[in-house]
């Protein structure tokens, strides 16, 4: 990978997809709780939890701790898994309390803040990353199953690399850019969806061209049907 190649694809991803302007939340700490909640399930899911929180005056960390964990599920339901997502978001609340909540934590250095959240039960490096990026605008990249996907079907890496060496790569090559390592994320996951899925539609991807995965799947066009 090197900072053309990959400068050149933000940049067709972007004027295809973009400008996304992610992560939607009116809040840092809303970020941090759609962060949490969504680990294996749609956005779509997670936006029903949120309002469900919001619906119940309880989208705070002090409010959130104040319900049982059974409470807690039953608003959080549509995010899936929700019994462990309940636990997870309460540990993460007294953990964020306990620190002096985001004015606080918004004064640590961001390897500091990193290790700390990773120490929260439940949040992994993915997790802990979006929070980070989205929450706190740390120069961090967010690595995910479509970034995989996506990277290693241009050729760009292996697609096995270990999460921090993947990581690490992509935010030498980008630096202190906050704004692109934002975007970037979120038009490869915007094009993960809709375009280079496990079974991805080549022919609407606009790096096509520059793909030699999407180049090999289109060598042999599927021979037109014969009208009966």
């Amino acid at each position: 990978m090197n900072a053309q190649r990959l400068k050149q694809v933000f940049d067709r991803l972007s004027e295809h997809h973009g400008p996304l302007n992610w992560w939607p939340g009116e809040s840092g700490f809303e970020v941090m709780v759609g962060a949490i909640l969504t680990q294996n399930t749609a956005w779509s899911n997670v936006e029903q939890a949120i309002t469900h929180l919001k619906q119940a005056n309880a989208l705070a960390p002090e409010r959130i701790l104040a319900l049982s964990p059974e409470d807690l599920g039953a608003l959080i339901r549509p995010s899936g898994y929700f019994n462990v997502k309940a636990r997870r978001l309460q540990s993460f609340c007294q953990w964020y309390l306990d620190q002096g909540g985001q004015e606080i934590l918004s004064g640590w250095d961001t390897r500091v803040l990193r290790a700390r959240l990773l120490s929260v039960n439940g949040v992994g490096p993915e997790t802990a990353d979006d929070i980070l990026l989205y929450a706190f605008e740390r120069p961090v990249f967010v690595v995910d199953a479509y970034t995989r996907r996506l990277f290693s079907r241009l050729g760009m890496v292996q697609g096995d690399e270990p999460y921090e060496s993947l990581r690490a790569s992509v935010e030498a090559l980008i630096g202190e850019d906050v704004p692109m390592l934002n975007e970037l994320h979120a038009v490869i996951v915007i094009h993960g969806k809709e375009v280079c899925r496990p079974r991805p539609r080549c022919n609407a991807c606009v790096l096509l061209e520059e793909c030699p995965t999407g180049q090999g799947l289109n060598r042999f066009p599927p021979k037109p049907r014969r009208s009966s």
